[in-house]
């Protein structure tokens, strides 16, 4: 009879330079409402970092504000290597949940990309092979990227978003209305994107979807930073009274 042998454990991420990113008294302000308040957070760790939260918690507003869309109204926002610049955010990509993409076909959408960022014009075309077909598109490639379905343009958005290799990938809500093949598929490329070395930042109000992809999660509410934790204790026994309500499916007040 074989020896039963027991599988080796996958190895960690590799780190992203990007990292640890440290979030201190950060608030954001629209007119005269306060709608992130004093937020202060350190990740350290690769992988994904989910945030969850109830509606109006502040999560997209926190995305925006890590990858410098927004400008915070007090506070500081420190990557590895200084403050957000134009420099880090060329190294940092997002995914909205809505696809914002160009009036032409699949691959030319991630051409402009490329050559917008001076990729060889060469290596071009076998770049974006590669990652129509890591997307499962290769057959779409000459297809008006507007025609495709919903989840196919969500993991042309998420391929496009990746062809520069980023350091770091905010996801905001990026399955919110796909079904679940389309999810599955989403998720796939965020865990290759993972195992390359990528920081993600993912927001979703999928508990299920947390559950498979989080390291660690930043719990939201009424724009404070109710909880931080890495996920197994979290979704196992969550220290905030909120963060249990919420995950319970129970109102949040």
């Amino acid at each position: 009879m074989p020896e039963l042998v027991s599988p080796k454990p996958k190895p960690p991420p590799p780190a992203s330079p990007l990292l640890p990113l440290r979030v201190e008294g950060l608030c954001y302000e629209q007119g005269r409402q306060r709608l992130l308040d004093g937020i202060d957070a350190t990740v350290e760790h690769p992988g994904c970092t989910v945030i969850l939260g109830p509606n109006g918690a502040g999560k997209t507003l926190l995305l925006r504000l890590l990858h410098g869309l927004l400008v915070p109204s007090a506070g500081r926002i420190l990557w590895a290597s200084g403050p957000q610049s134009e420099a880090l955010r060329r190294r940092q990509a997002i995914v909205f949940q809505r696809p914002v993409l160009l009036r032409r076909s699949a691959a030319a959408n991630i051409d402009y990309v490329l050559r917008a960022r001076g990729f060889p014009r060469a290596k071009r075309p076998g770049r974006i092979a590669d990652l129509l077909a890591l997307a499962g598109l290769d057959d779409r490639a000459a297809r008006p990227a507007r025609v495709l379905s919903g989840g196919e343009q969500q993991r042309l958005a998420l391929v496009r978003a990746l062809a520069l290799e980023p350091d770091v990938l905010f996801l905001d809500e990026p399955t919110a209305s796909l079904d679940p093949a389309s999810t599955l598929a989403i998720e796939r490329l965020i865990r290759l994107a993972q195992g390359r070395g990528v920081k993600s930042f993912l927001v979703t109000h999928d508990i299920g979807q947390a559950r498979r992809l989080a390291d660690e999660v930043l719990f939201l509410h009424h724009g404070r930073l109710d909880e931080q934790a890495a996920a197994k204790p979290f979704f196992k026994a969550p220290g905030s009274s909120r963060a249990r309500a919420y995950l319970d499916g129970r109102l949040v007040l």
